[in-house]
């Protein structure tokens, strides 16, 4: 989660897969040797925990917090993204409390999220289009059939993106949204859309800026990256109904996204994310 200086400056980090060195400019290091503790922000399809580590590697504090989930008809499951932030906002207060964190006790935040869960949000005004589409929901199967039936079956897009055309990923939930709820079509084609799985709306939402990030693990499951470049694929994109325009920047796993914009944290930045079972 922290980067170390080398020679007076932060170091250069490198994306898992690629082999790609990504620059990071000279800064100092915001957090100070006086730390005590890394927050991880742990956001799973039915339970929410955040906990501190010290230096040890040892937890000093936990809180887990359940959230709703949401079941519109047999096979489908959504969650309320605004459910998804409050459970992080309290989880975090609440282990902060325990441990009675001050100011500079928190050296960084890293986020291991559910994968593949799809959030749809405006990009004027920040909030939700719709419900997320969680990862194990089968509303898309009619959508899958079209995308293999359409051209090159069920391995249409694994030469490039690894995936098999699957009610799994991402990239069909995207497709759905935009084929079956007025408000996302509306806001694709005014160019205000926004799709991200779940570390890009926590990072959105929780951080100064509202940057749209993702990281290289969390993006490879979306079933649009090209595994050779680790950028969206154009073509696949424009194939499946995606505008790659909607879509977050892909970054690595290890670098600071952004800054907390508020609560115990403020300030502290996130510099860690990775999908859940990869981190696991």
């Amino acid at each position: 989660l922290l980067p170390r200086r080398v020679g007076g400056r932060l170091p250069v980090l490198f994306a898992p897969r690629l082999g790609a060195p990504l620059a990071v400019p000279a800064a100092p290091l915001t957090t100070t040797a006086m730390a005590k503790y890394v927050c991880c922000i742990d956001q799973g399809t039915s339970s929410t925990r955040a906990i501190l580590f010290d230096k040890a590697g040892k937890v000093q504090a936990v809180h887990q917090q359940e959230f709703p989930q949401i079941y519109p008809e047999a096979g489908w499951c959504e969650h309320n993204p605004e459910d998804i932030v409050n459970s992080v906002t309290e989880c975090v207060a609440a282990a902060c409390k325990q441990a009675k964190v001050k100011e500079g006790d928190v050296a960084a935040i890293g986020i291991a999220n559910q994968r593949e869960t799809t959030v749809v949000w405006d990009r004027n005004t920040g909030k939700p289009l719709h419900n997320a589409v969680v990862w194990l929901d089968m509303r898309t199967k009619d959508t899958v059939t079209h995308l293999k039936e359409e051209a090159g079956g069920q391995d249409r897009f694994r030469a490039t993106t690894g995936l098999p055309i699957s009610t799994y990923f991402s990239a069909v939930k995207m497709r759905w949204l935009i084929d079956n709820v007025p408000e996302v079509k509306e806001a694709v084609q005014s160019h205000t859309a926004m799709f991200g799985t779940i570390d890009s709306w926590l990072m959105y939402r929780l951080c100064e800026g509202n940057p749209h990030l993702t990281d290289i693990s969390n993006a490879s499951r979306y079933m649009l990256m090209d595994l050779k470049t680790g950028q969206w694929c154009p073509t696949v994109c424009s194939a499946i109904g995606v505008p790659v325009e909607c879509l977050p920047e892909i970054r690595s796993n290890s670098e600071v996204y952004g800054k907390m914009a508020e609560g115990p944290l403020k300030g502290v930045p996130v510099s860690g994310s990775l999908g859940d079972q990869h981190a696991a």
